[in-house]
């Protein structure tokens, strides 16, 4: 007799059930739904993202994209709080690194490792820059777009605070100076994300990265 003749009918009905979808723990869920919006906006050229789309992405309802956030504006700021934390986190190590360096060039070379750790975030995070520049959040709240340009301003300050340590013994406008070259290195950063979203992701953020610092911060 066949192994087919010995099974039993509850072995047979066994077999044909699919194996029940192991549900996600509390918040795992949440961290998929912005996992695989942050992965839709690394397509290049990708139009605007809706709730549907994302919901297939993810083989789930929309409504039970709903039960975890609220709006999909809701969804763009986890984006934008995970921008926040992971770069200022970054930045507060650089900071307490460079704590100890008393020489003339401290405040430049702490101010060039905040932008390179900018860029190399961005760079590794592609779908995110889409957020920080701006192109992902045209048809959100414009609350979004706001929260960014304070997340570059904030930016800019720390550059700023960086370089006027470093000028203040040789330089008669110390925090003048120290204004203009953070805003020259985070219009930099700007533009080079820009550069980077709208290639299509071809042009890296971090291209002639040292050059390019040594001639903003000579």
């Amino acid at each position: 007799m066949s192994d087919a003749e010995n099974t039993t009918p509850e072995e047979s009905a066994a077999e044909a059930t699919p194996p029940a979808r192991k549900r996600p723990k509390p918040g795992e869920r949440r961290i998929q739904i912005l996992q695989a919006l942050a992965s839709m906006l690394e397509q290049p050229g990708a139009e605007r993202i809706t709730t549907a789309a994302l919901a297939a992405k993810l083989e789930v309802s929309e409504a039970a994209l709903y039960r975890h956030f609220a709006s999909k504006a809701q969804m763009f700021e986890g984006l934008i709080e995970f921008i926040e934390q992971a770069v200022f986190s970054l930045v507060n190590q650089i900071a307490e690194r460079e704590a100890e360096a008393t020489d003339p060039a401290a405040g430049a070379r702490h101010a060039g490792k905040v932008v390179t750790m900018l860029l190399q975030f961005a760079e590794k995070n592609p779908g995110m820059v889409r957020v920080m520049v701006g192109d992902a959040l045209v048809f959100e709240n414009e609350r979004l777009q706001q929260r960014m340009n304070q997340f570059f301003d904030k930016i800019e300050s720390t550059l700023k605070q960086c370089l006027r340590e470093g000028a203040a013994a040789g330089s008669a406008t110390p925090t003048a100076d120290a204004q203009v070259q953070a805003s020259v290195l985070t219009a930099f950063v700007v533009g080079r994300l820009q550069r980077f979203a709208r290639s299509g992701f071809r042009r890296l953020p971090t291209e002639h990265m040292d050059a390019s610092l040594a001639q903003m911060l000579r």
